[in-house]
């Protein structure tokens, strides 16, 4: 699948382009997309919460349920969570297996935690 690199404008394919499409599910918020209110995932709602392991739990299984829903391209096996969320970096690293139109190849994508938008 081809697309569009949304910070430069330039063609994007492949896993790069994988990656920015997971990265925007993932940042979206639950509600804020208009004609699709179902879109986007929790994480806006976790990153407030105490840095705990129930937070991190919480983080990695929002990560797999939204791609698994919004991402037809990429079958999730792995989350796994980096970072110092004290210092405001926090970054999921999505380990699985892509669609025949990518190769069928196992890849790892990570994605940073976006900043609350409250």
């Amino acid at each position: 699948m081809n697309g569009m690199d949304a910070t430069t404008g330039k063609p994007l394919s492949g896993v790069a382009h994988l990656a920015q499409r997971v990265g925007q599910i993932l940042s979206t918020p639950i509600g804020t997309r208009v004609q699709r209110r179902d879109f986007g995932s929790l994480w806006q709602e976790l990153i407030d919460q105490p840095t705990n392991a129930a937070t991190a739990h919480l983080l990695r299984a929002a990560t797999a349920l939204a791609i698994q829903t919004w991402e037809t391209e990429l079958t999730v096996t792995k989350v796994t969570l980096s970072g110092t969320p004290a210092e405001g970096n926090l970054a999921a690293n999505i380990t699985g297996k892509t669609a025949q139109a990518l190769g069928n190849s196992l890849v790892t994508l990570t994605i940073p935690l976006p900043a609350p938008t409250r």
